[in-house]
């Protein structure tokens, strides 16, 4: 089979993405969430940009409670801290002692690899610095969202702790570590190569890579790009004493069509049996579900079994 080299590929997913910016109508009009409570802290911000600002609901509790940040997708370049929140997994956190952050991060309108990860890490180090505060256990943190906000979660968790104990910042000071994640729809890899050949070409032509990377065109086939490649790729940072990850997937598990559109399985299940065969051979847990074994309203019974996850691990930590 004649096949394009890479450069030529990669080219060709260049030019699809900078002809292919503006996001959809259904995306641009994405209805927020009815949540059963306001946040009992909003908009707090947790760094110097606009978008470095955090929601926390609070669960009642007499002792520090563990908490579960919530990181939201959207392709790295849209999205909003409340517009995908599974009103499920909130009120079963709160329900279950387990209070509930959701964070906003720089998106590729003005930055790109490493600033979204970047984000994710200091808005967990900031949390831990006011842990005492607003009573949060800071052994027992866990992270969970959906594609973008799985990636920067599943990368915060798998990195080597990112605390800087010399810093005069003092939440640069705090750990990074977090106990699990259960996420939807996660690229556990956003190296184009790997992705071609974890699922398929039609996956490593996703919109929002390029900008992701923040490279240009002419850059793609060069060593300054597959440096960014493996850096930003979570799976790459993997090593033993890592957390446990639970993993949903809508997509069917099946082959992408050689003819798909560009984008199609960038939430193959495909990414996740990739991470698990690594995660098992080094003894983490990693439990990969597929949307058709839930029901046609899935959002309930995932949400409970996310819980689930979380206390599981949770008791561990404490």
């Amino acid at each position: 089979m004649n096949r394009k080299p890479l450069w030529a590929q990669l080219v060709s997913v260049a030019v699809f993405v900078l002809l292919a910016t503006a996001p959809s109508g259904a995306q641009a009009t994405r209805k927020p969430p009815e949540l059963s409570r306001p946040p009992d802290l909003a908009d707090v911000a947790y760094g110097p940009h606009q978008r470095n600002v955090l929601d926390l609901w609070k669960a009642k509790s007499d002792r520090p409670t563990p908490l579960l940040v919530f990181i939201h997708g959207g392709g790295f370049r849209q999205g909003d801290k409340r517009d995908r929140i599974n009103p499920f997994l909130l009120d079963l956190c709160l329900a279950n002692g387990i209070s509930f952050a959701t964070i906003n991060y720089r998106l590729t309108d003005t930055v790109s690899y490493p600033a979204p990860m970047q984000d994710g890490a200091r808005a967990i180090q900031f949390l831990r610095w006011r842990a005492k505060d607003w009573n949060l256990d800071p052994g027992a943190f866990g992270a969970s969202g959906g594609s973008a906000g799985a990636g920067i979660s599943l990368w915060v968790a798998f990195h080597d702790d990112l605390a800087d104990p010399a810093s005069v910042d003092p939440v640069k000071r705090q750990s990074t570590r977090l106990s699990a994640a259960a996420l939807t729809g996660a690229q556990t890899t956003y190296d184009p190569r790997v992705i071609r050949e974890v699922v398929g070409d039609a996956a490593a032509q996703a919109e929002p890579l390029l900008a992701f990377w923040g490279l240009r065109p002419e850059e793609l086939n060069t060593e300054k790009a597959f440096r960014i490649f493996q850096d930003c790729s979570p799976i790459n940072h993997l090593s033993a004493g890592d957390p446990p990850v639970f993993l949903l997937y809508s997509e069917p598990n099946l082959p992408v069509p050689a003819d798909a559109a560009p984008g199609a399985g960038i939430h193959h299940p495909r990414f996740g049996f990739y991470l698990k065969e690594k995660m098992d051979k080094l003894g983490i847990e990693c439990i990969v579900r597929l949307r058709e074994k839930y029901p046609e309203d899935f959002r309930q019974p995932v949400a409970r079994d996310m819980v689930e996850f979380f206390l599981k691990q949770f008791r561990k930590k404490r």
